[in-house]
């Protein structure tokens, strides 16, 4: 009787696989996986970098000194713990000759890569005239791993196997859902009067009903009447409880209440303690950095944490951050500018004539407070409300680049676009938690700028699937738009 015998693949690595996650040469089993030589040189030009792509190269680097002891061990390649043999391929056939790269290969493969990708000046082109020589020169299949939809396109052209790098790539339902629109929650329908003893008890314990993980938010619903519901927090084992928070209070500003069931669930995460790690898919306008944010500065403001931190991931499309002038928070304050819009509003206070809709003019007149006087530069430049708080660092404005090597302790830290993460960097961001701390994630999966991430291998949605039943973590989805009738439209409908 034959025995299936699993083939070993030739896995060619691109230059953004690594950088994506510099630990993904040792994701392959028992198969041959090959560095290109031109993928160090890349790796040679992002070492500087003090971004996430540099400390990521970096990183690489160290690995692969570690592995690679001799010549002769980068040539014939070195077994790995996993049982894979991993090598740098080094394709003699390219060539810099009298101030060109030539590619001397005869295969019809290679012939190929000469007649459509001529210009070997490009390190993409070289790697891929690589990958051909390997797929005619090495047992079959070769397979050319790339996360640039371009490459993969090129590669397809020349007739090579290409695939993503799919080892943290997450099938997550509520990806769809979120990008949908539509407000679905689990509801569970319970008899009118264990809703009743649920209303003014607060716990309820559940058996046989849907099976839900830790922390998990649901509705439980009157079975005769799905009009009626109260909105719970599963804490395991069928018992579910109340929602606390409803509302944010900041002081010397102003009040907010949930709008709907979602920021009633997110408002629920973002006051309990002991829930350290908070991660979130909406949309725009869905109310995520200004709940977040201000049910951060309200804890601060009570003590129960020393400081909020904010960042906001980066995905410029022009110059990089060390390009803007001035110190940290200046260089910054253009990305982080949604969040500064929420602290204002917070903590700005609202008009007389807001507080005294009901009331005739002259009424106005008699209860309103007068202004005092407003904080000042120097230059006579009124202060923003929120400028004092980041002098006496109540509010830190942090740079991605900066948190590597931090522990921070007793501060709850909102991490804005997280949709943007790698799922490395989302790894780099929770094991910087110190005790007491807080870490919120939130992001909107429909806007992804980070050409090596998508929504199913991102950060944000990596953390939820990784850490989803810890008891120190919840994930809140929000639906429904708030900002405004046009802004969800726009969301739903562009």
């Amino acid at each position: 009787m034959s025995k299936n015998i699993r083939r070993v693949k030739q896995y060619v690595l691109d230059t953004n696989v690594l950088i994506h996650d510099p630990q993904s040469v040792f994701q392959f089993k028992e198969h041959f996986v090959w560095v290109p030589v031109e993928v160090l040189e890349e790796l040679d030009r992002f070492k500087a970098e003090s971004t996430t792509r540099g400390a990521n190269a970096r990183e690489v680097h160290r690995n692969l000194s570690a592995i690679f002891k001799t010549t002769k061990d980068m040539q014939t390649g070195v077994t790995l713990a996993n049982g894979g043999n991993l090598r740098v391929a080094l394709n003699r056939n390219i060539r810099f000759v009298d101030n060109q790269w030539v590619f001397t290969a005869d295969s019809p493969r290679c012939q190929l890569v000469r007649t459509l990708f001529p210009d070997l000046a490009s390190p993409d082109n070289r790697i891929l005239a690589t990958a051909a020589y390997i797929a005619d020169t090495e047992a079959p299949p070769t397979i050319l791993v790339s996360k640039d939809l371009n490459m993969q396109l090129k590669a397809k052209a020349l007739g090579l196997e290409v695939e993503d790098y799919r080892t943290d790539r997450v099938e997550d339902s509520d990806i769809r859902r979120t990008a949908a629109g539509r407000e679905e929650y689990a509801t569970i329908a319970i008899p009118a009067n264990r809703l009743q003893a649920f209303a003014s008890q607060g716990t309820l314990t559940i058996s046989g009903g849907k099976r839900l993980g830790l922390n998990n938010y649901v509705l439980l619903a009157n079975k005769d009447d799905h009009t009626h519901g109260i909105p719970a927090r599963h804490l395991g084992a069928g018992l579910f409880r109340k929602l606390h928070n409803e509302f944010i209070a900041i002081r010397g500003g102003r009040a907010f209440k949930a709008a709907n069931l979602g920021q009633r669930f997110f408002l629920d995460a973002l006051f309990d303690p002991d829930l350290t790690l908070l991660t979130v898919y909406g949309k725009a306008g869905t109310g995520k950095t200004l709940l977040s944010v201000g049910a951060a500065l309200q804890q601060v403001q009570q003590g129960g944490y020393d400081k909020l931190l904010i960042t906001r991931v980066i995905m410029p499309t022009g110059k990089d951050i060390g390009f803007l002038p001035g110190n940290k928070d200046e260089k910054m304050q253009p990305w982080v500018q949604p969040a500064y819009d929420a602290l204002d509003l917070l903590l700005s206070k609202p008009k007389a004539p807001e507080q005294f809709d009901h009331q005739r003019q002259s009424q106005r007149k008699r209860h309103r407070v007068p202004d005092g006087p407003a904080a000042a530069h120097p230059n006579g430049k009124p202060m923003h409300p929120y400028e004092p708080l980041l002098q006496n660092g109540t509010i830190e404005i942090e740079a991605m680049a900066h948190i590597r090597g931090r522990s921070i302790p007793r501060a709850i830290f909102i991490v804005d676009e997280a949709q943007q993460l790698t799922p490395h960097e989302a790894k780099t961001l929770v094991t910087r938690m110190g005790k007491g701390s807080k870490l919120i994630l939130i992001g909107d999966l429909a806007q992804i700028d980070n050409p090596y991430v998508d929504a199913n291998t991102n950060g944000l949605v990596y953390t939820r699937s990784r850490l989803e039943g810890q008891p120190f973590m919840a994930h809140v989805n929000l639906f429904k738009g708030e900002r405004s009738l046009m802004a969800e439209m726009a969301a739903n409908l562009m």
